[in-house]
């Protein structure tokens, strides 16, 4: 019974450190720090350049990425407005651009390697790069534990 509470304890501390959500959520990673939007786009801001990728539970729902349709640099984005397509062995996706702004870089290791989205969509799986134009447009986006509540009361609907 120790040995499990201490690997609980553990693991509790190890995600903090990596600054991982620990709010129970069905196998998906929701990290702290980043917005989300309701259509599972997520966004790290630092100055006045964001970027964005799909959750770990989009990507989750939508199987095996096999194609990533990318905006060309120097690309207009509309917060809301669709930017780009994920394909997959299941469906294709709408990306969605959860601020507005300029693109300022794509990340074209995924033309090579899709599955980057899967295995690391908030790391090595990120999509573009964005001058933020708005930066108020923040506030309409959520945070890791609304997030999480979102998706899991999403997921109930299924």
């Amino acid at each position: 019974m120790a040995m499990a509470a201490s690997r609980s304890l553990w693991a509790s501390r190890a995600a903090s450190f990596l600054r991982i959500s620990t709010f129970p959520r069905a196998f998906s990673t929701v990290l702290k720090d980043l917005k989300y939007a309701d259509t599972h786009e997520w966004v790290k801001v630092e100055g006045d350049s964001a970027t964005v990728g799909i959750t770990d539970h989009a990507q989750d729902h939508l199987g095996d990425v096999v194609y990533v349709e990318l905006p060309e640099v120097g690309a207009s984005v509309t917060q809301g407005t669709n930017f780009g397509a994920v394909e997959s062995v299941k469906a294709t996706s709408d990306i969605n651009s959860p601020v507005s702004g300029e693109v300022i870089a794509v990340n074209d290791e995924l033309l090579e390697k899709p599955a980057l989205v899967n295995g690391d969509p908030y790391e090595g799986g990120w999509i573009i790069k964005v001058k933020v134009s708005n930066a108020g447009e923040l506030n309409s986006l959520m945070d890791d534990e609304k997030y999480s509540k979102f998706c899991e009361e999403e997921d109930s609907k299924h």
